[in-house]
Protein backbone atom coordinates (compact mmCIF):
# COMPACT_ATOMS: atom_id res chain seq x y z
CA UNK A 1 0.00 0.00 0.00
CA UNK A 2 1.16 3.44 -0.70
CA UNK A 3 0.96 6.40 1.90
CA UNK A 4 -2.82 7.33 0.76
CA UNK A 5 -4.13 4.28 0.60
CA UNK A 6 -2.77 3.30 4.55
CA UNK A 7 -4.09 6.63 5.33
CA UNK A 8 -7.57 5.93 3.92
CA UNK A 9 -7.44 2.56 5.08
CA UNK A 10 -6.74 3.54 8.87
CA UNK A 11 -8.79 6.82 8.65
CA UNK A 12 -12.17 4.01 7.38
CA UNK A 13 -11.63 1.27 10.13
CA UNK A 14 -9.76 3.12 12.98
CA UNK A 15 -6.81 0.70 12.71
CA UNK A 16 -3.46 -0.04 10.97
CA UNK A 17 -3.33 -2.45 8.16
CA UNK A 18 -0.20 -3.85 10.45
CA UNK A 19 -2.69 -4.08 13.51
CA UNK A 20 -5.01 -5.98 11.35
CA UNK A 21 -2.92 -8.15 9.52
CA UNK A 22 -1.71 -9.07 12.63
CA UNK A 23 -4.65 -9.84 14.11
CA UNK A 24 -6.20 -11.77 11.17
CA UNK A 25 -3.06 -14.00 11.38
CA UNK A 26 -3.64 -14.82 15.47
CA UNK A 27 -7.07 -15.88 14.78
CA UNK A 28 -6.07 -18.20 12.05
CA UNK A 29 -3.77 -19.69 14.02
CA UNK A 30 -5.83 -20.21 17.20
CA UNK A 31 -8.25 -22.05 14.87
CA UNK A 32 -5.26 -24.35 13.36
CA UNK A 33 -4.34 -24.92 17.33
CA UNK A 34 -8.15 -25.61 18.02
CA UNK A 35 -7.85 -28.17 14.98
CA UNK A 36 -4.77 -30.11 15.99
CA UNK A 37 -6.01 -30.07 19.55
CA UNK A 38 -9.78 -31.58 17.93
CA UNK A 39 -7.65 -34.14 15.96
CA UNK A 40 -5.08 -35.52 18.41
CA UNK A 41 -8.15 -36.12 21.06
CA UNK A 42 -10.41 -37.81 18.70
CA UNK A 43 -7.53 -40.33 17.35
CA UNK A 44 -6.92 -40.62 21.45
CA UNK A 45 -10.65 -41.62 21.95
CA UNK A 46 -10.39 -43.89 18.95
CA UNK A 47 -6.90 -45.57 20.59
CA UNK A 48 -8.43 -45.48 23.92
CA UNK A 49 -11.27 -47.88 22.37
CA UNK A 50 -9.12 -49.98 20.47
CA UNK A 51 -10.18 -48.65 16.78
CA UNK A 52 -6.72 -47.21 16.17
CA UNK A 53 -3.32 -48.26 16.89
CA UNK A 54 -0.53 -46.79 18.59
CA UNK A 55 1.13 -45.48 15.24
CA UNK A 56 -2.23 -44.05 14.06
CA UNK A 57 -1.99 -41.92 17.44
CA UNK A 58 1.86 -40.86 16.30
CA UNK A 59 1.24 -40.46 12.58
CA UNK A 60 -1.62 -38.24 13.15
CA UNK A 61 -0.28 -35.89 15.80
CA UNK A 62 2.60 -35.81 14.20
CA UNK A 63 0.61 -34.54 10.67
CA UNK A 64 -1.38 -32.23 12.41
CA UNK A 65 1.55 -30.70 14.19
CA UNK A 66 3.10 -30.37 10.86
CA UNK A 67 0.61 -28.47 9.08
CA UNK A 68 0.66 -26.24 12.23
CA UNK A 69 4.57 -25.70 11.69
CA UNK A 70 3.82 -24.93 7.71
CA UNK A 71 0.92 -22.55 8.88
CA UNK A 72 3.04 -20.81 11.42
CA UNK A 73 6.08 -20.38 8.83
CA UNK A 74 3.93 -18.89 6.56
CA UNK A 75 1.94 -16.50 8.99
CA UNK A 76 4.72 -15.04 10.89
Amino acid sequence: MNAAQQTAFQAGSSVTPATMLTAIASMVLVLAFVWVIWVVLGTFRAWQEGQATLFDLTWSTLRASIVLMVLGFYLR
